[in-house]
């Protein structure tokens, strides 16, 4: 919303920006007062109430919070606490953009808000036009490494993985029951996946099963045939809208590659995160993450 100037307290792991795009872009955020712990653990508990007031807020956003705990917490400060949502991202829908225009009209910002949502929808149209034309000559394809509620291996995955979700993509998971789902590593093999994408997030916990199990991916043909490639953190500290979509057109240039020769996935990705955030972090996160490109361990 471009209105990172008005931000007066932030939750204490916002002081180690890692895999966050958003704190990459804002450094100063470090630098401002803290509410509390955060992570994982807070979620739809809030802040501390004590360390919030001492930040003079007008109003707090909270995500990820039940009505009633926000009106309690809202009671407890004094102070309008206004809950966002996500919605479905594996369907994008409505919800997530109610978000940006509730955002919009409270601080004034309607038209940066509307410029998101075109923004988003826009890419979501070209990502789907680009892939639908070729939707029935598909790899069979996994993604794993996903991480929720803090970092997890290979057998951490999403039923809906947005990217795949707006590229038409059929996971080997998709008839599986949930939506995060930890599988069995036997299922796995079974499956036998063409292609194997591994996000950032949980990259290093499966270099170090690949170290102590190396066998278990030996038998994996996308290991044996070069076919697993690196994505992004998809969730880290929750989802990044921007990261989803970068991840998208990188995904998209690997299995389609014709339908997206036009497109540098990292380029792309910068340009997303200088639209949303006012300057390019894709370096920022390469250095953390590794970046886009195939990911070779095994060799």
């Amino acid at each position: 919303m471009n209105q990172t100037e008005k931000v007066v307290g932030v939750e204490e792991m916002e002081k180690d920006p890692t895999g966050r795009p958003y704190a990459y872009a804002h450094p100063e955020f470090k630098t401002l007062p803290t509410i509390g712990s955060g992570g994982p653990a807070y979620i739809d508990r809030g802040p501390d109430p004590e360390a919030t007031l001492a930040c003079k807020p007008d109003l707090l956003f909270v995500t990820y919070m039940q009505g009633q705990n926000a009106e309690k917490l809202q009671n407890k400060l004094g102070v309008p606490v206004v809950v966002l949502s996500y919605g479905d991202l594996g369907t994008f829908d409505e919800t997530v953009f109610d978000s940006f225009r509730l955002i919009g009209r409270i601080t004034e910002c309607d038209e940066r808000a509307n410029i998101l949502v075109e923004f988003f929808t826009q890419m979501k149209k070209e990502l789907s036009d680009r892939a639908i034309p070729l939707g029935r000559s598909q790899p069979k394809t996994y993604i794993g490494g996903i991480g929720h509620r803090g970092a997890h291996g290979i057998d951490s995955t999403l039923k809906s993985y947005p990217p795949f979700e707006f590229l038409s993509v059929k996971s080997v998971v998709e008839g599986l029951k949930g939506d995060h789902i930890f599988i069995d590593r036997e299922k796995l093999l079974e499956w036998d996946p063409d292609v194997i994408f591994i996000d950032g997030g949980g990259s290093h916990l499966v270099q170090a099963d690949i170290e102590k199990n190396p066998h278990f991916y030996e038998h994996l043909s996308a290991f044996k045939q070069g076919r697993v490639y690196l994505t992004l953190p998809y969730n880290h500290y929750t989802t990044n809208l921007g990261t989803c979509f970068a991840n998208a057109y990188y995904i998209g240039s690997v299995l389609y590659p014709e339908a997206f020769k036009d497109i540098d996935p990292e380029k792309k990705a910068d340009d997303i995160y200088a639209f949303l955030l006012g300057k390019g972090v894709y370096d920022e996160m390469r250095r953390d993450f590794g970046g886009y490109g195939p990911w070779p361990p095994l060799h």
